[in-house]
């Protein structure tokens, strides 16, 4: 009986053992695990050197200081274009940057702003961050979007009274 069994085992075991010999891993095709985290919701500081697509078009209207409405070109990693403060903007663009979070979202609805006014100030920001689309709009019209416009300077000129913390 033990003779049968054994031969029975070792005929099931001769039989899958030449199945389950693997190919030689030139046979193989090169398999690379999936990414856990998907380009789009990674910080800049994380999608690697060298990556492109960060570009944003930063347009200023009613800036004040007398001088004309403006246009820049941004790009950050690596840094460009003709905004007047690059590594200032980027390295602003990069702290307001949080893992789930929209650096360029709006006020949330029902927020209680304080009732102040900055000045006619606005601007419109486009283009690509951290692989997702950017269109923001900023202004000056209360307490809440004074605060949002700062936390961006320098990308967004920097508007704030002199003498004021």
């Amino acid at each position: 009986m033990r003779r049968v069994l054994f031969a029975a085992a070792g005929s099931v075991v001769a039989g899958t053992s030449l199945a389950a010999v693997p190919a030689p891993a030139a046979a193989l095709p090169a398999l690379t695990p999936p990414s856990l985290t998907p380009p789009s919701l990674t910080p800049p500081s994380l999608q690697g050197p060298g990556r492109s697509g960060d570009h944003l078009t930063v347009t200023v209207r009613n800036g004040g200081g007398g001088g004309p409405d403006r246009t820049y070109e941004l790009y950050c990693h690596p840094g460009g274009g003709d905004h007047p403060d690059v590594g200032g903007a980027c390295a602003a663009l990069e702290r307001g940057t949080r893992w789930g979070e929209d650096a360029f979202a709006p006020v949330p609805e029902g927020s209680f702003c304080t009732m102040q006014y900055g000045g006619p100030a606005t601007a419109h920001v486009t283009g690509t961050w951290a692989g997702r689309p950017v269109n923001a709009r900023y202004d000056r019209t209360d307490g809440c979007q004074i605060a949002r416009w700062d936390r961006l300077v320098p990308l967004l000129p920097d508007l704030r009274q002199k003498g004021q913390s």
